[in-house]
């Protein structure tokens, strides 16, 4: 039995799935984390169990060894469900990667440059494609970009109203991010509702705590929320969103804010959890629903921003046949999607008050049967996708 191995590696810690080459069924999944302190962890599930261990795990060649012993251990073997490829996901792979690559030693060395673009994850995801080799040396390891489903975008939805030089020489345009799962998505829901993928004009709306909407045109992002760095864009958990940059300006010169203390203003303190004190939806939610002004105010301006890129979206398509929420706020917020399509109708929008607020399982459809739009909510899986996706590279 063949299967993949799709690794999601961080700074300190990285999960990965087992996933069967032939039934996409999920064999096991696991987490490595506190990489490099004094006390690790590892957890390993399969469909017989889960089973946590806490040891020192120096760095993330001795998590790969923590990880290839619990399959030893409490299966499945490796041997008998034999990966034919490691499927790596890598944040960004700027304007130079736009499909699943093979990694080669260039390759890696492209990934290593484009860390200046993306210092909190390139080299994370660079670690662990470098612990993979070693564990697994024979294997091809297959590099899937969250930046390469947008490399479709056509110029003048990528490009900055930046004086063109500076743009170039720094590489400062729209990447998008998310790709991965906007695709995942995108193509799950076009054969839920038995049409072509090339015919439809879609928007997907990854709504985590970290959040994007795409416009995709026959199976193509051809505009996406997030831009130069994932903090373009919506509200998020604890991301601003789009800011004028003037105000980036102005609290540097009132203040004289480090940048360091700018970027974590703006990545990490601020969002829902900025304007309310709750980072997770369920809170904000709930405390909106009791009373609390400051919860009612941060969903409000949540849900005006999701409004706007839909609108957008809605005019740069030329209109739009399906309309997919996706990933922990997107399946699970019933709140969160009427809100977002209330008021919508004229635009061909109609919710059905009963479906939304209905079982959270599977792909289904929320709006009427009456309703010129179709609109879906549709599990996201990543691991899935980085596991297509190397497959097609290694045949």
């Amino acid at each position: 039995m063949a299967s993949v191995l799709v690794i999601n590696s961080g700074s300190s810690s990285f999960k990965y799935q087992l996933i069967d080459a032939e039934t996409e069924e999920r064999l096991a999944s696991g987490l490595v984390e506190r990489i490099g302190e004094a006390s690790g962890h590892a957890t390993h599930d399969t469909a017989d169990g889960h089973w946590e261990r806490s040891l020192e795990i120096p760095d993330h060649t001795a998590g790969f060894a923590v990880m290839t012993d619990a399959f030893a251990e409490h299966g499945p073997s490796l041997t008998d469900n034999a990966p034919v490829a490691v499927g790596h996901r890598v944040v960004h792979g700027g304007a130079r990667f736009f499909e699943p690559t093979l990694v080669t030693p260039l390759v890696l060395i492209n990934i290593e440059d484009l860390s200046d673009l993306a210092p909190l994850h390139n080299p994370a995801n660079v670690e662990g494609i470098k612990a993979a080799q070693q564990a697994f040396p024979d294997l091809p390891q297959v590099a899937v970009f969250d930046t390469a489903f947008h490399q479709t975008m056509p110029p003048d939805a990528y490009t900055y109203g930046l004086e063109a030089t500076t743009a170039e020489r720094y590489r400062i345009r729209r990447y998008g991010f998310h790709g991965t799962s906007h695709k995942f998505v995108s193509e799950a829901a076009a054969a839920f509702v038995g049409r072509p993928l090339d015919d439809l004009k879609q928007i997907v709306l990854h709504l985590g705590n970290g959040a994007s909407v795409c416009a995709v045109d026959g199976g193509r992002s051809v505009d996406t929320s997030m831009g130069f760095t994932p903090l373009e864009g919506l509200v998020m958990g604890t991301r601003t969103g789009d800011i004028d940059p003037a105000v980036l300006l102005y609290l540097q010169r009132r203040t004289r804010i480090a940048v360091d203390e700018l970027d974590d203003l703006l990545n990490k303190r601020s969002g829902i959890l900025g304007l309310s004190g709750h980072k997770d939806m369920r809170d904000l939610t709930r405390a909106a629903d009791a009373g609390d002004e400051a919860a009612e105010l941060a969903l409000g301006v949540y849900v005006r921003r999701l409004k706007r890129y839909l609108g957008a979206y809605i005019a740069e398509l030329g209109g739009v046949d399906v309309i997919s929420f996706t990933a922990g706020v997107g399946e699970n917020s019933a709140i969160v999607r009427a809100r977002a399509l209330g008021g919508l109708e004229r635009l061909g929008i109609v919710l059905d008050a009963d479906r939304n607020n209905g079982p959270n399982h599977g792909p289904r459809v929320i709006s009427t049967d009456a309703s010129p739009v179709t609109v879906l909510v549709v599990p996201t899986n990543e691991e899935l996708e980085i596991a297509r996706q190397t497959l097609d590279v290694v045949g």
